[in-house]
């Protein structure tokens, strides 16, 4: 073999190796390990703080919006747990383009399922109902009702803790009910348990310290 030839076969080995080694490199990296998951609304979460010298409006914060499971987990990851907040704060997820109050356009007819949960449930319960809450909004959980919801609410309280699911229309049964079932079971509550729905016109105008319910699951 001549000198020539050498250098050629030597210079082929190394293209098939170099040619070799992208191969690999394509088939190493994925889409997956760069893409960011994006789901079917863009969400914010809100932060409510109780200070009496201020408004309703300036105690409500936009803390931030996200339309990705990575940013979701993200910002998950880096607030305060629903059990850690002072009592009289709350934490508000809602769609993008609906504010947290019965006033905004696609709440001023609807509603809420609102689990109730006692002091000594916080501990156990709230976290992970809470995180439970967002998992059902953020995956649609609801199936073709998922339209009808609007966001989710927790309040810590020094008496009890609540979370709800707010929807858009109270009058739409099939959606409310299929809504608090799957929420219902989601949360692992037992089926003696009952769970409430109660509209948001109700709760404002309610005379006594109970608001009385539409629906039960």
């Amino acid at each position: 073999t001549c000198p020539a030839e050498l250098t050629e076969i030597t210079t082929n080995t190394q293209d098939s190796e170099e040619e070799k080694n992208n191969t690999s490199t394509q088939e190493i990296v994925s889409p997956e390990d760069y893409i960011k998951h994006p789901l079917q609304n863009r969400w914010a979460l809100w932060f409510f703080k109780n200070d009496k010298s201020k408004t309703w409006q300036a105690n409500l914060r936009l803390i931030s919006k996200f339309d990705t499971v990575e940013d979701f987990w993200a910002l998950y990851n880096h607030i305060q747990l629903s059990s850690n907040l002072m009592s009289g704060c709350d934490y508000c997820l809602f769609k993008d383009g609906i504010e947290p109050m019965w006033e905004d356009e696609r709440n001023k007819r609807g509603g809420r399922w609102l689990i109730t949960l006692s002091k000594q449930q916080r501990r156990a319960d709230l976290d992970r109902f809470w995180l439970e809450t967002l998992l059902c909004l953020v995956g649609e959980a609801f199936d073709d009702h998922s339209d009808d919801v609007c966001g989710a609410v927790v309040n810590v309280r020094a008496k009890g803790d609540k979370i709800s699911i707010w929807t858009t229309d109270f009058e739409n049964k099939d959606a409310i009910v299929h809504i608090g079932q799957v929420y219902k079971d989601r949360l692992g509550v037992p089926p003696k348990v009952i769970i409430g729905y109660q509209s948001h016109t109700d709760t404002a105008t309610k005379s006594g310290s109970t608001t009385k319910n539409k629906f039960v699951v």
